[in-house]
């Protein structure tokens, strides 16, 4: 089981959003962020106590606080008073408990939670405040479960579009990863807990993980896979984080000096705890010495681990000092203190599985959604003479809140698309519900499924002729066909990549026949990550892509799909046309060996994409909405800045169709004459906005100077050049509708 059970990570949003003011200030500015999203820092006003307490500990108690205890608890010390330290799985909503000993599920009648959309689905809202409900929501959840920390969430670079966790992570833009944690993590903290972010770092692909030796060039590593962990520790003041599997040049990042002493500590100023992955330690006195703080694991016994019986043995061998175990201690029963589990302080009681949490996970569902394509308006459905729907796909009925290798959720609401439908449609219109395809995997290589590898869950692709032919008579027979495809999350998991973007079980097949003999068909894609849908974009005239996306994602989807909700989900990433396009794969350095490569650099999703002039399918940020929105009057409020200013950027934003909605605005930064390779553009900047037909808001974007800057490798710095930058104002990527000239003095 080593490896195999990990925490999802937590994911999503939506947006309540309140904008319907003629001006409407950035949250993702530097400043206004730390101002509306300010975590709680870890104070020093427990020290006195936490002093005290070491004093009276012994050597077997400390160290029993530095190592599982069960599956999710650290030791307790009971006459002093010290709690466990008690752990939940949470990327999709808070774990079911386990057995304290190993993996099976407790069996209790009480530990039901909400399921919440994954971290794709919360990044694809592109609002910030859905990230706060995000992690507030999930907060209360673990509160009332009595739980001290949650294992996410995963802020991993989306570096390939074949990663089996990418339906978790969030984005390939470090921008974006970071201005949706931040706020994600604040609203989790906020309810007397901690949140654990992980891996960190450079843990971007399953094959492998557990001994691949990733190599990155010091400037991408700063510019691409740091910057969301700084931001959560700097900004939302994170209490925990977790070591990855993988080693970073050379060294198993648990028991890494550079990560997690050097810079993680020394440099950003953590002064939380740091929890390995289960079963990613390698070591005694070095992975202490290096930075690690608690080991977590299975499944040998808890006294065989690195840091129980064996820390002992080292401890009174004199190979590390009692001072130094203090030092781990001292960190661990600051947290405890923090979040208010020993010290006396009221406490957040927390709640779960109520109609309020529900909602949040609708909300956020709904502000997911994406729609990819809408010829002639064929959504939102009119159903004006429609008397019958076809409602076609396994993934009509698929659950997803269990499954694959990663944390689910025992969850007593899961809405799926059928159901969503049927309680959204009128009771005339008759839904002819047909399978059409079969979840099948090869038994042949079950043996194989969830192992550290790029074979991934190897499907049985062929149509079952009796499910196919009743899809094709469903679809004739009625007014509309609606065909759910896509991906699930017992094919998309931890513990192994993808092989290729291919839909699995036969499903372009199906989508291509019923397409057809019913031209009146919608396709909706349910996946995390991008699949190979060239041919279905061609073909089909309306193409919708939802997530694993929560509780209420069946009712979300129906109410996008009927126009009750105006989709306002932006892609997170780049969707290839091609694999080989894609930058990990085009310098053919993926998934490496016992070494992989970071050969594209900085050039990661679009930053590639756009720089090379590699069309793709869909671009990052892209999202069409029910209505039509222009961008006028954009304008900077200053024509030169200093390095230390801050430069404000606004737009107009008009609504020129017939329906409410709301747009989001990118703004990505230029740099054309640098003296150090740039990617053509990258995303500094985003707000969404909601719009009233016919109406107009200002937006206004505040960008730290700051942002523009770059990492130079030679001064161990980040420099702010001199110049001209062009500062591009778009809905995509690829559609940029007005640029502006600013120079930095």
């Amino acid at each position: 089981m080593k490896n195999k059970m990990i925490y999802l990570s937590v994911a999503m949003a939506f947006a309540l959003f309140t904008s319907c003011k003629k001006d409407v200030q950035s949250s993702n500015a530097d400043s206004a962020q730390t101002e509306e999203h300010q975590g709680k820092e870890l104070g020093s006003e427990f020290d006195a106590e936490i002093d005290k307490l070491v004093s009276q500990l012994t050597l077997e108690e400390k160290i029993g606080m530095l190592h599982g205890n069960s599956m999710f608890s650290t030791g307790a010390v009971e006459r002093l008073g010290i709690p466990e330290l008690k752990m939940a799985d949470g990327p999709l909503g808070v774990r079911e408990e386990i057995s304290r000993d190993n993996w099976a599920p407790a069996g209790l009648k009480d530990d039901f939670a909400t399921y919440y959309p994954a971290g794709g689905g919360l990044a694809a809202t592109w609002n910030t405040e859905m990230a706060y409900t995000f992690g507030n929501s999930v907060g209360q959840e673990l509160r009332a479960r009595d739980k001290d920390m949650l294992l996410s969430p995963a802020i991993n670079i989306v570096r390939t579009p074949l990663g089996g966790r990418t339906y978790e992570y969030m984005s390939e833009d470090p921008f974006l990863n970071k201005k949706i944690a931040v706020p994600l993590i604040v609203g989790l903290q906020d309810n007397d807990v901690m949140a654990c972010v992980k891996h960190f770092a450079a843990n971007n692909q399953e094959t492998n993980r557990d001994f691949v030796d990733v190599q990155i060039d010091e400037r991408t590593l700063r510019e691409i896979y740091l910057p969301a962990f700084e931001a959560s520790i700097k900004e939302a003041h994170a209490y925990s984080v977790m070591g990855a599997y993988n080693k970073f040049r050379g060294e198993y990042l648990c028991e890494n000096d550079y990560m997690l002493n050097k810079i993680l500590r020394d440099e950003w100023g953590f002064k939380g705890v740091v929890v390995s992955d289960w079963a990613a330690v390698h070591s005694t006195v070095k992975s202490l010495n290096s930075g690690l703080d608690i080991e977590m694991g299975t499944p040998k016994p808890f006294n065989e681990f690195f840091l129980a019986d064996k820390l002992i043995t080292a401890a009174k061998a004199g190979e590390i000092s009692e001072a130094e175990i203090d030092v781990h201690v001292k960190r661990i029963l600051r947290v405890l203190f923090q979040v208010k589990a020993m010290g006396g302080k009221d406490r957040v009681k927390g709640s779960i599985s109520t109609e309020a949490h529900y909602q949040d996970a609708y909300k956020i569902a709904a502000e997911a959604i994406v729609l990819l394509k809408n010829d002639n308006n064929a959504l939102p459905l009119k159903l004006d003479g429609v008397k019958s729907i076809a409602v076609i796909g396994n993934n009509a009925m698929k659950k997803n809140a269990l499954g694959g290798f990663g944390a689910g959720v025992k969850t007593k609401r899961e809405v799926t698309p059928l159901e969503g439908l049927k309680n959204r449609l009128p009771s005339s219109i008759k839904i002819n519900y047909a399978e059409g395809y079969l979840e099948r995997y090869d038994e042949k290589n079950k043996g194989k499924l969830g192992d550290i590898t790029l074979n991934g869950p190897v499907t049985i692709d062929q149509l079952d002729p009796a499910k196919f032919q009743e899809a094709i008579e469903a679809a004739k027979k009625s007014d509309v066909a609606i065909i759910f495809a896509g991906s699930n999350r017992d094919y998309e998991t931890e513990a192994s990549d993808r092989r290729n973007l291919k839909l699995p079980f036969g499903q372009e097949e199906l989508i291509k026949k019923v397409l057809e003999v019913n031209p009146r068909t919608i396709v909706v894609m349910i996946a995390g990550a991008p699949f190979d849908i060239n041919e279905v974009s061609k073909k089909s005239s309306a193409l919708v892509w939802s997530w694993f996306n929560g509780s209420e994602g069946g009712n979300a989807l129906a109410d996008v799909l009927l126009g009750k909700v105006n989709p306002s989900g932006k892609l997170p990433w780049t969707m290839p046309k091609n694999i080989m396009d894609s930058p990990a794969h085009a310098t053919n350095s993926f998934p490496g060996g016992k070494t992989v490569q970071y050969a594209e650099g900085i050039l990661v999703g679009y930053r590639w994409f756009d720089t090379k002039n590699v069309t793709p399918l869909y671009p990052f940020g892209y999202g069409l909405s029910y209505t039509t929105f222009t961008f006028d009057n954009a304008k900077a409020d200053k024509d030169s800045y200093n390095a230390n200013e801050t430069i404000t950027v606004s737009v107009d934003v008009k609504n020129t169709g017939k329906v409410d909605g709301k747009e989001v605005v990118q703004l990505y930064a230029s740099k054309s004459d640098s003296k150090v390779t740039r990617a053509a553009k990258e995303l500094k900047g985003f707000k969404k906005v909601e719009v009233k037909s016919g109406g107009s808001n200002t937006v206004t974007i505040k960008i730290p100077a700051k942002e523009l800057a770059y990492y130079d490798v030679a001064s161990k710095k980040w420099v702010v050049e001199s110049g001209k930058y062009t500062l591009k104002i778009g809905n995509s990527s690829r559609d940029i509708k007005k640029e502006i000239v600013v120079t930095i003095k």
